[in-house]
């Protein structure tokens, strides 16, 4: 037996289309969910809708519930909250997140969903995936009490970092990006902002720079800014862009460096610790701070997505976090 329900595919690189697709009965140690909101997730997203995945990567970049292969057809996404319907007792009637993509239900293992805390509503439920990411950047390159850093890169994982960042006692966070829209955003987080073609003499000194951008420029702002003996912290994906940069300043007289950082593996800082679920379920507590409201900056219909992921991906939709509303949604189960 099965049932029907909505996915969103890219059918071919620039272009995505809604299909019909079937839907497994839930076995035992299964649940079905009901989708709620899913999210766009920009950067990564958009590379994958323009056929930017490069062929080394095609494998590393798999979403958990994937289907089909890069560049196309493929149906791809990991930012998704729904309401489970069928499973467990203790589940059933709970919101919950999974890294599943945009499809109006779906069934999976009970252990691949995370149940949303209490007050935090889909719509911010959503971010989960991308705060999991800072804060595993975070634990990569932990800042110090009294540190200057800088977020080059106001996109959703930027912002993420920035807001987080901006919880550490004694630290001076500063948000940096060329779209002045951005510095509202960053009132609103609690951080500085500055843009990259203004006078940033009072932003340089950084002992920590998390780069966000996806650009070559933005990674060479991001060397510039440090302090001696300071650290980059990549978290930019730029698919198959090259990137160009200029090492024959201060990087080696002042010992920078540049580290990466990527969400498919527990920082190993915190590894033996924590599991890539419990890394979500912190990333789900943390989001009970509606600061994070900010980001949220749209939303559109899930009929609407092949419209929509076009027009983020060449940048006529210009948003933080572009949401994609399933119906009526419900609030989180105690």
């Amino acid at each position: 037996m099965s049932t029907g329900a909505r996915a969103f595919w890219l059918a071919e690189p620039g272009r995505g289309e809604i299909r019909e697709v079937r839907v497994p009965d839930p076995g035992p140690g299964d649940v079905r969910v009901r989708t709620l909101r899913t999210a766009v997730s920009r950067g990564t997203e958009t590379l994958v809708f323009r056929g930017e995945v490069p062929a080394s990567q095609r494998a590393a970049m798999r979403a958990p519930h994937q289907e089909g292969d890069f560049p196309a057809p493929v149906k791809y996404g990991y930012l998704n909250v729904g309401v489970v319907e069928e499973g467990p007792p203790a589940l059933t009637g709970r919101t919950v997140f999974c890294l599943y993509p945009h499809q109006t239900a779906y069934v999976v293992p009970t252990e691949a969903v995370v149940v949303v805390p209490e007050g935090v509503p889909p719509s911010r439920a959503v971010l989960a995936g991308t705060v999991e990411t800072a804060v595993n950047a975070l634990w990569d390159a932990p800042p110090l009490l009294g540190d200057r850093v800088a977020v080059v890169g106001g996109g959703m994982v930027g912002c993420c970092v920035a807001l987080l960042l901006g919880r550490f006692p004694g630290t001076t966070v500063t948000l940096v990006d060329a779209d002045p829209s951005r510095a509202s955003v960053a009132a609103r987080i609690g951080v500085g902002f500055a843009r990259p073609d203004e006078d940033l003499s009072a932003v340089h000194g950084c002992d920590l720079v998390i780069h966000t951008s996806a650009t070559s420029a933005g990674l060479q702002l991001s060397l510039d800014l440090l302090a001696a003996e300071g650290t980059v912290v990549e978290l930019s994906w730029y698919g198959d862009a090259p990137v160009q940069l200029a090492l024959g300043g201060a990087f080696h007289s002042s010992r920078l460096g540049i580290r990466a950082s990527q969400v498919g593996a527990v920082a190993a800082a915190r590894r033996s610790r924590f599991t890539p679920t419990q890394r979500l379920s912190l990333a789900l507590d943390l989001l009970r701070d509606p600061a994070f409201d900010a980001l949220l900056t749209g939303s559109s219909p899930f009929e609407e997505l092949p419209r929509v992921m076009a027009g983020l991906a060449d940048g006529t939709l210009p948003a933080i976090c572009h949401s994609i509303t399933y119906g009526s949604e419900q609030p989180c189960s105690a």
